[in-house]
Order: structure tokens, then sequence, then C-alpha cells
């Protein structure tokens, strides 16, 4: 009995400690952003199909106080480019205030903002060999005076080659509130039929 509380109680820890960004991400974040798409509940690095992310997910966050506004990004850090991989911006929305509202016990944020970059949903080329792309949202606190960096204006509306870590100083961001991420297969060109 005894044993089976200890690794209960370690299970539990490690899940807490989990990263919630994948590795090599920075920052690095180990409190996860929940993430739902319909009915589905993304756990951090959670292989899911295109056709599935093709509308903007809800979004919240559990067993925290949330006022205030926030800023959230989706960014595909695994773009091919050249023999390296690239960053695309999928989203860069603001203004995500607490809605009142709770999705399976998370407090979920909403915003009728589109911008500064709209969301659509992951569509990695296919590859060979197959190579799995990371989405990852990061959700920060957003400053009352917010504003995309002059130097990040073109990153931002081509969605091409964004540079989080200098977009957080030199946008004046805290460390992220919460992550989370999760994988789309390269060449996953699955449509959904309605019959």
């Amino acid at each position: 009995m005894l044993f089976t509380t200890v690794v209960s109680s370690l299970l539990l820890a490690g899940s807490t400690l989990a990263q919630s960004t994948p590795a090599g991400f920075s920052p690095a974040v180990n409190q996860t952003l929940d993430v739902y798409y319909g009915t589905t509940y993304i756990t951090p690095g959670l292989m899911v199909k295109k056709s599935t992310t093709a509308k903007q997910p809800t979004i919240g966050l559990t067993n925290v106080t949330l006022s205030g506004k926030y800023l959230l990004a989706m960014i595909d850090i695994d773009r091919p480019n050249g023999a390296s991989r690239g960053t695309v911006l999928h989203a860069l929305l603001q203004d995500f205030t607490p809605s009142g509202q709770t999705q399976n016990g998370t407090s979920i944020l909403t915003t009728k903002a589109t911008g500064p970059s709209s969301y659509f949903g992951p569509a990695p080329p296919a590859e060979t060999p197959k190579h799995p792309h990371n989405y990852v949202f990061v959700l920060h606190e957003q400053p009352a005076n917010f504003a995309v960096p002059a130097a990040h204006k073109n990153a931002v509306q081509t969605r091409m080659s964004i540079d989080w870590p200098k977009f957080i100083a030199d946008a004046g961001l805290k460390a992220p509130i919460a992550a989370n991420y999760l994988q789309v297969q390269s060449g996953d060109n699955t449509k959904r039929w309605d019959a």
C-alpha cells in the first residue's frame, strides 16, 4: 500500500513537472495551457490529424486565477528551411480575457481579436521521410501598451521566421504563463468527408 502511494505521488509530481513545450523550444514552459479542438483535449505533444485543427481552438487554464488581458502565439517550429528547420507563425492573437465559462474544469479565455495575425491551422508539407511538425502555443500576459515591435512587423505579416525569444524581449513581454504543443504529421492531407 505504501509503495503504491509513493509511486502514485512520484507519477503525479512527474506529470506536474512535465515540460509543456517541445525539447529545444525557448523559452521552456512547465505550466500547461489547456487547448481544446472541439472536445479533443490536447496533451503536450499529442499527434492529431490536420482536419482536427482547421478551426481556432478554445484555450484556458486550470487552477489559475485569471484577470487582465493575454496574448497567444501559435508557432510551427519545424518548417523546412533548406537543411535546417525554421518557423511559421500560425497565430498571434491579442486581447484574450476570462470568459467566466469553464470546460472540463478549464477557465476559458476568449477574444474577438483576429490579429495581429489571424489563426490558420496546421498544414505541413509532404516530406520523405515523413516529419511531424511541432505547433507550439505560448500564452503571455499582454502589456497595456502592446504593439508588434517594428523589428518583427515583417515576420508577423509574412508569418515566416519569427524569433519568439527576441519578440518577447522587444515587445516587453514577461515570461510565458503557460504553453502547450501538438504534432501534425507532414503530408497529412486527411480530408473530412461528411455523408
